[in-house]
């Protein structure tokens, strides 16, 4: 059974850091694209971030040069490095693979049609 379990959510002040983390399981981590999408209540799930299996990085443009993402296929775990938090990065962020991932917007979180594997999510609350 594949299982991506996300932890690092938390709430930080505006201009805060936070670090979230995927285990996967069930597969072999380097042979699907890793990344990691987020979902604002009444909003559309929206990509943030992937990394290829060799390690090429794509970033939306709402977070070029404050996220991080980086990916350690030994540990089957990939991160997401969050600086310069603003309250308009509030939402749910979930952990998503898949062999290509590149959906930019889902109308949820949880579509496996265009996402094979998902985690369960982590909130993270940006306050003023």
């Amino acid at each position: 059974e594949v299982q991506l379990v996300e932890s690092g959510g938390g709430s930080v002040q505006t201009g805060g850091s936070l670090t979230l983390s995927c285990v996967a399981s069930g597969f072999t981590n380097d042979d699907f694209d890793m990344g990691w999408y987020r979902q604002a209540p009444g909003n559309e799930c929206e990509l943030v971030s992937t990394i290829t299996s060799d390690g090429t990085i794509y970033y939306a443009d709402f977070v070029k040069g404050r996220f991080d993402i980086s990916r350690d296929n030994a540990k089957n775990t990939v991160y997401l490095h969050m600086t310069s938090l603003k309250p308009e990065d509030t939402a749910v962020y979930y952990c998503a693979a898949d062999q290509i991932l590149g959906a930019q917007k889902l109308a949820h979180c949880s579509n496996t049609y265009h996402v094979d594997y998902w985690g369960q999510g982590t909130q993270v609350t940006v306050g003023a």
